[in-house]
């Protein structure tokens, strides 16, 4: 058993994080035994950066939020890792000027692109950072299930406005500023120089199910959104789509 099975053994998996914690232990076993050096962009109190700490890896967490930063930093300690998590206040435009080129392994980079002012120089300050050979995890909001939500809701003035909109938004009263589906984020991560290795959807189900039905069967409804995940046309519906590139060795 390795040190990430036991780490998964005492949390529960949720339709919010199975499948990116499937792509990034398939990562994660193609290099048995080593420490990597792991850059979690926007990562907020840890929730990937201290189980991978708890792994053995050496984790950097960028956030703008102060508060954000002290409760990671309260995590860290708390699950006795705080050797192996630093925290660094700092937004993903900034990220060119915080992190060293060339000095990562494993990129995570989860809920920033939707909201960063312009995302190409964030997604090209994530290929410099990473080591030839490396790889970043990237999850995005999708465009598809923005505009199926609104409409189920009876909001068909802002699903119209979000299926227009170039960047997939709603306008000035958006909390997000783009939204994604697969083609162009992938096109963006392949602007910076990424090879694609994986797309997937996540939570392709969870948000359209009745609370009753998504909380009374947990663990089914993490199954299914695993076997769902990477099969169209279910993956490209997801709430968030989940990509792994690599950069070229």
């Amino acid at each position: 058993m390795t040190r990430l099975d036991r780490v998964e053994q005492t949390r529960t998996l949720t339709p919010r994080t199975a499948v990116i914690w499937a792509v990034l232990r398939g990562e994660l076993d193609r290099r048995p035994g080593e420490r990597l050096t792991v850059l979690d962009v926007g990562g907020g109190t840890g929730g990937f950066a201290v189980p991978l700490a708890e792994a053995g890896h050496q984790v950097t967490v960028v956030d703008a939020s102060p508060d954000a930063l002290a409760a990671l930093t309260r995590r860290a300690a708390e699950a006795g890792v705080a050797d192996r998590v630093r925290a660094l206040q700092g937004d993903g435009d900034a990220l060119a000027g915080l992190v060293e080129p060339a000095t990562v392994d494993l990129v995570l980079c989860h809920s920033v692109l939707e909201v960063v002012d312009d995302p190409a120089p964030v997604v090209a300050a994530l290929a410099a950072a990473l080591r030839p050979g490396g790889a970043a995890s990237v999850l995005v909001a999708g465009r598809a299930a923005a505009v199926l939500g609104r409409a189920m809701n009876g909001h068909l003035d802002v699903a119209a406005a979000l299926a227009a909109d170039p960047h997939g938004s709603a306008g000035p009263r958006d909390t997000l500023r783009r939204r994604y589906d697969a083609d162009g984020a992938a096109a963006l991560l392949a602007a910076a120089g990424l090879t694609v290795e994986e797309v997937h959807g996540v939570r392709v189900l969870a948000d359209l199910l009745p609370a009753a039905v998504a909380d009374g069967q947990p663990a089914a409804l993490v199954e299914l959104e695993r076997a769902l995940a990477a099969r169209s046309p279910y993956r490209d519906l997801a709430a968030q789509l989940h990509l792994f590139a690599r950069r070229p060795a």
